[in-house]
Formats: C-alpha cells, structure tokens, sequence
C-alpha cells in the first residue's frame, strides 16, 4: 500500500487515496485538483499512478460567538 504522505521540498503531499492505471488518468485527476487551487505531484509506483496533492491554508474564518460569551 502507497504511503498516505509524502514530502516535496519540505513540503506535506497528501495521497488520495486512489491507485489510478495510466498516467492520463492520473493527470486528468490531478488537473482537478489543480483547479481547485491544491498543488499536485504525481508518483508512479510498481506500474501504478499516484497523486498526492496540497493546498496552503491562506486564510482562517471563524463564525459564531466566542466560547462563553
């Protein structure tokens, strides 16, 4: 089994968890996630295609009250 998680240039890639046949297929996935603005790399591995995928947290929104108000 492909490890969950993998580092890039220091960097944290997440797997999707899928194990794609050729590399268009897993280009296609990958083009995706890139337009969902993640940061992509993909791996092949014992004739299987990976893609692991990122995204930078760049903003935090927080709703309600505070706790005890």
């Amino acid at each position: 089994m492909p490890e969950s998680s993998l580092y890039f240039d220091g960097r944290k890639f997440m797997w999707d968890g899928q194990e794609y046949g050729t590399e268009d297929e897993a280009k296609k996935v990958s083009q995706g996630y890139e337009d969902d603005r993640f940061e992509v790399k993909l791996v092949s591995e014992e004739g299987k295609h990976l893609v692991y995928a990122r995204r930078e947290v760049t903003e935090i929104v927080l709703e309600g009250a505070p706790p005890g108000v």
